[in-house]
């Protein structure tokens, strides 16, 4: 079996690059390799490598800096994908997508499901919708995984940014009124790894094509993910955390106040479950950096 994995230097695409190399040939590529901005350089690099899967691990994250870089967003996050997904169907592989709980507008007060109603607040939100559309328009089997608030040891993520911050400042004031499930970028590449599995071992039945929520168990508010970093990096008496509403936290692109997704689909369809936040931060925070 030959991967393509495209985004190996992101948070997921790093976890994903270590936890995949032994099942088959894996080609991963970065950004200079395969720029996804590029739309004329998608097909042609699909249709050199070959490959029996193809996994989308890249795409324009700023979730702020979107909103004055709607096309780029856009073309990144809404165009490619498709173009990935009209070039999988060429070579006969699955694509394995993923995309985010700001496709919601956050208006809900329990889990969102796949089938619930779609409304981003953002560009960047629009843009991930966008994919979603234009990969299931393709007609290649496909895979979407909606997560949430993801974070790893490397890159920009909320974690690394609390963990800076503290050591720099005695009173950080956090978000409070905004809910979700914090997720492990290896939480999901593990996942992503027992479902590619049981695809093979199913010889990809096309029935399990579609979009699913991965997302890890439970739910937290910024604040509090913050507070359970700082405690379990034994810091948390060294930092005074302050909770303030969003209000008191303008930013360009509006978010959620609620994202929590469901993962009964998911569980039904492979069944396993994903692990609690709590869980899965320890196992973050006492692993070493995918790169």
């Amino acid at each position: 079996m030959k991967i393509l994995l495209i985004g190996k230097t992101g948070q997921v695409g790093g976890e994903l690059n270590n936890i995949l190399k032994d099942m088959g040939e894996v080609v991963s590529v970065e950004r200079k390799q395969l720029d996804l901005s590029k739309i004329d350089s998608i097909e042609p690099t699909v249709l050199d490598i070959q490959p029996d899967i193809i996994i989308n691990a890249a795409a324009y994250t700023a979730v702020d800096k979107a909103e004055e870089e709607p096309d780029l967003a856009m073309t990144v996050n809404g165009v490619a994908p498709g173009v990935l997904a009209e070039a999988a169907k060429k070579v006969g592989a699955r694509l394995i997508h993923y995309s985010t709980d700001y496709v919601f507008d956050g208006r809900s007060n329990t889990p969102y499901r796949e089938e619930d109603t779609t409304c981003p607040l953002s560009i960047y939100g629009e843009s991930k919708l966008a994919g979603e559309k234009s990969i299931a328009e393709a007609g290649a089997p496909y895979l979407i995984f909606r997560t949430s608030w993801v974070y790893s040891l490397q890159g920009k993520s909320f974690l690394r940014t609390i963990k800076k911050l503290a050591a720099e400042k005695d009173t950080l004031r956090i978000v409070d009124d905004q809910i979700g499930a914090p997720t492990w970028a290896g939480s999901i590449a593990l996942a992503t790894r027992k479902i590619l599995e049981q695809c093979v071992r199913d010889n990809s039945e096309p029935s399990l094509s579609g979009v699913f929520h991965l997302t890890c168990q439970g739910q937290s508010s910024w604040h509090g993910f913050a507070k359970e970093i700082l405690d379990l990096s034994g810091t948390s008496q060294d930092t005074q955390l302050l909770p303030i509403p969003t209000s008191d936290y303008p930013t360009p692109a509006a978010r959620p106040l609620y994202s929590v997704l469901s993962n009964d689909k998911l569980e039904k369809a492979f069944a396993f479950k994903m692990p609690h936040w709590h869980d899965a931060l320890k196992d973050c925070l006492s692993s070493t950096p995918a790169i």
